[in-house]
């Protein structure tokens, strides 16, 4: 185990050590993105909700203002059909409202089929590769200007073990997740001398989750963790105290 997993799986985070922060946190709306607004905004972190269903991105909404956290905003994007210029507008709204971003987690992926690749249909293929890469290019780099007007920003990717090691019958999501992780190494080493901003990714595991269960519809949900259980290493990859952390792969729970 390397010195940043280490760190990362025992990092026990201040109760504010996102204050003033803001970060944009895709696929907001359930699941782990859900969790790690929840998070965020405990320690004092001004969250952007970025998913696909208004309604549940007013239910984060909602909650993170009842826990007395900073007032969060919305943005309602479906990723499957948003276009580059519409992450340059969405990137000059977050300008005008707050100048910068602290970080990025990029949280949001569909799993497409599990099925060989011979069969596998070119719709689901294009949709999977949209969500997962094609999206987290595009935001990215409308959202890189704000990035670099942070004093200290983050970029955190979600993986996937299929995405370091691809799998039969994984698909479309093992080859997203691929480029994910490909992408991250790319943008850690440009940014790494000329900007505040580090990059890395880290693979959540198996989590009680939505897509957990598409993905293994046989499984007990009940032995896996919940999304509130590995958010350490979110919060020490996405806050001050991973300054020195760049193009690191990092695992939620390591076998």
């Amino acid at each position: 185990m390397t010195d940043f997993q280490h760190d990362a799986l025992n990092y026990q985070c201040p109760e504010d050590a996102f204050k003033d922060r803001i970060i944009l946190v895709t696929g907001a709306g359930a699941g782990i993105g859900r969790t790690a607004a929840l998070t965020l905004a405990k320690h004092g972190a001004t969250v952007i909700l970025l998913g696909r269903t208004p309604e549940k991105l007013e239910k984060v909404y909602d909650e993170i203002k009842a826990n007395g956290g900073p007032e969060p905003a919305m943005a309602p994007v479906n990723l499957a059909v948003a276009r580059p210029e519409d992450y340059l507008e969405l990137a000059g709204l977050f300008d005008k409202e707050f100048g910068r971003l602290d970080g990025i987690l990029h949280n949001a992926s569909i799993l497409g089929d599990i099925t060989p690749l011979d069969r596998y249909g070119t719709g689901t293929w294009d949709s999977v590769m949209q969500v997962n890469v094609n999206s987290a290019f595009y935001l990215t780099q409308a959202m890189l200007p704000l990035l670099r007007a942070s004093e200290d920003a983050r970029l955190l990717f979600t993986s996937s073990s299929v995405g370091r090691k691809g799998r039969a019958f994984w698909g479309a999501y093992a080859v997203s997740k691929a480029a994910t992780e490909n992408l991250a190494q790319v943008l850690a080493e440009e940014l790494e001398n000329t900007s505040p901003i580090r990059v890395n990714t880290l693979n959540p595991g198996g989590t009680r989750t939505d897509m957990r269960a598409l993905a293994y519809p046989g499984e007990d949900p009940q032995t896996l963790k919940t999304p509130a259980d590995i958010m350490a290493p979110y919060l020490y990859l996405l806050g001050p105290a991973s300054k020195d952390v760049n193009g690191q792969s990092i695992d939620a729970q390591p076998k």
